[in-house]
């Protein structure tokens, strides 16, 4: 996998974090910098270390697994989890659930830790894709750390600003994303 699928792959993972951070926005009464850089630390180590764990995974999966055919059905694995994970996006957008709204001086930590853990699942599986599909584990980390203070910071000041509303087309863009790296896999790697 080139490194503009994997940014594409990253970035489609990201925006999920963005609609989660832009519905936290919406609530503070202010942003606060050193909130806001805790949250950054705090999701960006979570996200780099569900990713490394999940190549890391796929990684002893193929080592054990010798087979001829175990590289095409890692790729096969891996393209399903890309497509599974943009119709979850895709869902929640479809969903749209409501965001309970209450002004709040300072969201606490255990919000975004709880966060931090839901998001983690969906890296964990997108790491195993990337794994199996033998990424650059560098330069995987590296974009996961670089999308993830992004899109918090962008997350944060777009619902603080703005509201909730966006959070479905970000579910959106980060489907149609996640979907079409499933399929960019399946037609260049696996046929």
């Amino acid at each position: 996998m080139n490194w503009i699928e994997m940014l594409m792959v990253t970035l489609g993972l990201s925006l999920d974090i963005f609609a989660a951070v832009e519905c936290q926005g919406a609530l503070v009464a202010q942003v606060r910098k050193r909130h806001l850089v805790l949250i950054c630390a705090l999701l960006s180590l979570w996200q780099m270390a569900a990713l490394y764990l999940g190549s890391f995974i796929a990684e002893l999966l193929c080592r054990y697994d010798l087979r001829d055919d175990s590289l095409v059905t890692g790729r096969i694995l891996a393209s399903a989890i890309l497509i599974c994970l943009g119709v979850r996006l895709i869902r929640k957008a479809w969903k749209n659930d409501g965001v309970e709204e209450r002004r709040a001086e300072n969201l606490g930590i255990q919000i975004f830790l709880r966060m931090a853990a839901v998001v983690s699942i969906y890296t964990l599986l997108t790491g195993i894709a990337f794994g199996f599909l033998d990424c650059d584990v560098l330069l995987m980390l590296l974009m996961i750390v670089i999308f993830t203070v992004v899109v918090v910071v962008l997350g944060m000041y777009t619902g603080y600003r703005f509201g909730f509303e966006q959070k479905t087309k970000a579910y959106i863009a980060g489907g149609i994303l996640l979907i079409a790296g499933g399929i960019d896999v399946v037609v260049r790697y696996v046929f």
